[in-house]
């Protein structure tokens, strides 16, 4: 039986005490396949992207039913021994204790948590919430898990076209004092991170772009934690993309 306080507590510590250049990289599986690979390359926790799955299932992103995820994750969970963060959308209109003990049932001791959800309440991020509203949820989430889910707090200002930085400052900090242990202002460009790490207290995820900073880079200019949403899944497409154009010319 997974001890998930104590799993917990391992993916939470990587976030911190770590040096300028060297952040917490977590790759994004999207099968148990890719889980494994990730594990076996030595990498100490791993990231699920709701997209990754959703396309893998043959789904899009933000339209993969609830319990299409919770079981994608759980194979996943199930296949490596390292602590696995599931990127849990909008919580899928669940009460926070039913949405908590749903992502631990699947194995995984984090979660991403995003501050923007469709005009029609259905599909994937088209509008930010009240950045109140969505902390006081947060809260609840926090008071649900305890000590055994590390919260990743998605800021979707820069997905929304909010540009300022000093406006995912301010949901971040929000975020943080409601219990979040880190936070994802996604798609946040390089020259916003220095400003985004001067104004947020505790860990900051960074999503890593294909043309983009080197990881060692990204921690230099500030983020603890990088991952990668779909990116390494469309790369890994993209090879076997050329591997299938090999095979009629074989």
């Amino acid at each position: 039986m997974v001890n998930h306080a104590a799993a917990a507590a391992t993916l939470r510590a990587l976030h911190h005490g770590r040096a300028p250049g060297d952040p917490l990289v977590l790759p994004g599986p999207w099968d148990a396949a890719s889980a494994r690979i990730f594990e076996e390359a030595g990498h100490e926790a791993l990231a699920t992207p709701s997209a990754g799955i959703a396309l893998s299932l043959g789904y899009e992103d933000g339209q993969v039913p609830p319990k299409l995820m919770f079981e994608a994750v759980g194979r996943i969970t199930r296949a490596v021994g390292v602590p696995v963060t599931m990127d849990a959308e909008g919580g899928y209109g669940l009460p926070a204790e039913e949405l908590v003990e749903r992502i631990l049932e699947a194995g995984a001791v984090g979660c991403n948590l995003e501050d923007s959800c469709a005009e029609d309440g259905e599909g994937t991020a088209g509008i930010l919430r009240d950045p109140r509203e969505q902390a006081d949820w947060l809260a609840e989430v926090r008071d649900a898990a305890g000590d055994r889910l590390v919260i990743n707090a998605r800021v979707d200002t820069f997905v929304r076209g909010v540009t300022d930085p000093e406006r995912a400052v301010e949901r971040a900090r929000l975020y943080v004092a409601a219990g979040a242990d880190c936070v994802y202002p996604i798609l946040a460009p390089p020259e916003a991170i220095p400003v985004l790490r001067a104004g947020i207290e505790g860990p900051l995820n960074v999503l890593a772009m294909p043309d983009g900073p080197s990881l060692r880079e990204l921690g230099e200019l500030g983020a603890t934690r990088v991952t990668f949403g779909p990116g390494l899944l469309r790369r890994t497409m993209a090879a076997l993309r050329d591997i299938t154009d090999g095979l009629r010319h074989a």
